[in-house]
């Protein structure tokens, strides 16, 4: 009896040991990618990053003649994953229009951002939030909401440059608003600027460390 189906057990098993081989293997390498892609992140770039920018902002509606005047910002972005950050930003510009209105502002943002290639120096990024925008000596104050889009490129280990817009809708009531009580105001923000990041030199060593076992137990060999 058994040796009638000795050759179907034989292949059963051959079978299931050559599947629990291929699937050992794609773990294993599937591993070694996350390893790899995180020493990458961390070589580049880091767990926290100071934002620093500079550019210009422009009022968008009905209103004649506006004009593009000065923007600059800063502050500090915290990875929760490679490809996700949560950042808050200091944001001081003006709001300019007809050669007539010329007036100062800040706002406290804090935005959602995804990095979209966070294991290669060029990467894409979008973000989006609220803020609580204020005139000068916060005479006027509102609620707003923002969303942007840019491009970083990484010049050097943990320092990356990058060029970004961004879309600001203001909210008013009848005491208070960006330049015009009871009216919603639109304006955008663009500059260049960068990202300066620091920590996670202890995971980075030791991911580089778990690189160097995986180069050992994985050798290249020569046919030569």
């Amino acid at each position: 009896m058994f040796n009638k189906y000795k050759g179907f057990f034989l292949g059963a098993l051959l079978s299931i040991t050559s599947n629990s081989f291929l699937i050992s293997q794609e773990e294993v390498e599937k591993s070694q990618k996350q390893i790899n892609q995180s020493f990458t992140f961390f070589n580049f770039r880091g767990p926290i990053a100071i934002d620093v920018a500079g550019g210009s902002s422009l009022l968008i509606g009905d209103y004649k003649d506006p004009e593009f005047e000065s923007y600059f910002r800063a502050g500090l972005k915290i990875h929760i994953t490679s490809h996700l950050n949560i950042n808050i930003t200091y944001n001081k510009y003006n709001i300019a229009f007809d050669e007539l209105y010329n007036e100062g502002f800040m706002s406290f943002d804090l935005n959602w951002e995804l990095l979209l290639s966070p294991y290669k120096r060029l990467s894409p990024y979008l973000y989006a939030g609220g803020g609580y925008n204020a005139s000068n000596y916060f005479e006027n104050t509102t609620n707003k909401i923002q969303g942007g889009l840019g491009i970083e490129f990484i010049v050097t280990e943990r320092l990356g440059l990058k060029l970004f817009g961004e879309y600001n809708y203001a909210f008013s009531s009848e005491s208070d608003g960006l330049i015009i009580a009871e009216t919603d105001e639109s304006f955008i923000r663009m500059g260049i600027g960068m990202n300066i990041y620091f920590g996670g030199v202890k995971k980075r060593e030791a991911l580089r460390q778990k690189l160097k076992t995986i180069i050992n137990s994985n050798p290249i060999i020569s046919n030569y």
